[in-house]
């Protein structure tokens, strides 16, 4: 059981992941506000990490950061097959890499948040 958990966190982390990537790609803007600055929409991405971090038993920080590494390569083929960019292959790929330091970063952040609230029990 605890390794099926394990797998529902990279899951989650993927389809989270692969979500807020293409919603920052389509220009959503009713879902974020931010969408018309990519850079800005780069800390939606603290989301993914967290919610993954959440969902996994062990290695909270690596397991979402296992799922944003294997969406990554998945929304680079997508936004370079179906959307039109501004941007050079590597602008993109320099943008998905710090998605996916954010997505860690938000497993880092649910890690040290839950930790405090840990202590704070006992």
């Amino acid at each position: 059981m605890k390794s099926e958990r394990g797998w529902a966190g990279v899951i989650c982390c993927f389809l989270l992941f692969i979500v807020v990537c293409l919603s920052l790609a389509m220009k959503m803007h009713g879902a974020f506000r931010d969408a018309g600055t990519p850079e800005l929409g780069l800390l939606f991405f603290i989301l993914p990490g967290a919610v993954a971090s959440f969902m996994s038993s062990r290695q909270r920080v690596l397991r979402p950061l296992l799922g944003a590494m294997l969406a990554a390569p998945l929304c680079l083929a997508v936004m370079h097959l179906f959307f039109t960019s501004q941007r050079s292959l590597w602008q993109e790929l320099a943008w998905l890499l710090s998605a996916v330091f954010w997505c860690a970063l938000g497993a880092l952040c649910f890690l040290f948040i839950s930790s405090l609230l840990e202590s704070k029990d006992r």
